[in-house]
């Protein structure tokens, strides 16, 4: 299985949403998984050599790769259960390549005017993508979000955004809470670091949101809309 996690504004945790997903796929899956670090900023990269040098954390593989990346995936697939994409905040031929083979992409969004005017350009990227990979599964993330309940139409209308150009856009949403920074920063999932917390429920919820509808699965998001009105 082959997850993206990209888009075209940057600053919106993509890199954050894919180590935590690949650590849920490493260890709650017992999966084999390698990440593949498409952005030149080397977050995720950093994050693996951080993480690996704690002998108590399931190791994670990483490689950097760039450009058309697509025949590199289809051989790597071969050899991982999954391979867990991170690509920077801007339409390259890496983003372009990861779509034309991933069974999932995952775009995340904050509730922000700057990055919602993304979404029209993604939505051609996305089309064009599925005329050469039809099975694609893809869905926004709304990320970052305020937890003041009178901020919460922000959400709300940045769902709507996606729902204009005929785009899925999960009901699972992630907030903005220190934790996920400070998990980054020793190389941990927020699964490890405070696994019955918040942000790991969150998460959960946006892995198996996304994973089931690429399944064709019914399913009822535990992240109901009247959820973001009081900003759990």
């Amino acid at each position: 299985m082959i997850i993206l996690v990209g888009g075209e504004k940057g600053g919106s945790g993509k890199s954050c949403l894919a180590q935590n997903i690949a650590v849920y796929l490493r260890t709650e899956e017992e999966g084999n998984v390698l990440m593949v670090d498409c952005d030149p900023q080397r977050t995720t990269s950093d994050w693996v050599q951080e993480r690996n040098s704690n002998p108590q954390l399931p190791h994670i593989n990483c490689i950097q790769l760039y450009g058309k990346i697509r025949n590199e995936l289809l051989s790597l697939r071969e050899r991982y259960d999954y391979l867990v994409i991170d690509c920077g905040g801007q339409d390259n031929l890496a983003l372009r390549s990861s779509m034309a083979v991933a069974d999932h992409v995952l775009v995340p969004l904050r509730p922000k005017r700057r990055d919602l005017k993304t979404v029209e350009h993604m939505e051609d990227i996305v089309s064009t993508c599925k005329m050469v990979n039809p099975r694609m599964n893809m869905a926004f993330v709304i990320t970052q979000c305020p937890s003041l309940p009178s901020l919460a139409p922000r959400i709300l209308e940045a769902k709507e955004v996606c729902r204009s150009y005929d785009m899925t856009v999960l009901d699972a949403v992630t907030y903005s809470r220190n934790m996920y920074d400070d998990s980054e920063e020793s190389g941990m999932s927020v699964m490890e670091s405070e696994p019955d917390g918040k942000c790991a429920a969150e998460i959960r919820t946006i892995i198996h949101e996304l994973l089931c509808r690429g399944q064709g699965a019914d399913h009822e998001s535990t992240q109901l809309e009247t959820h973001v009105a009081v900003g759990q």
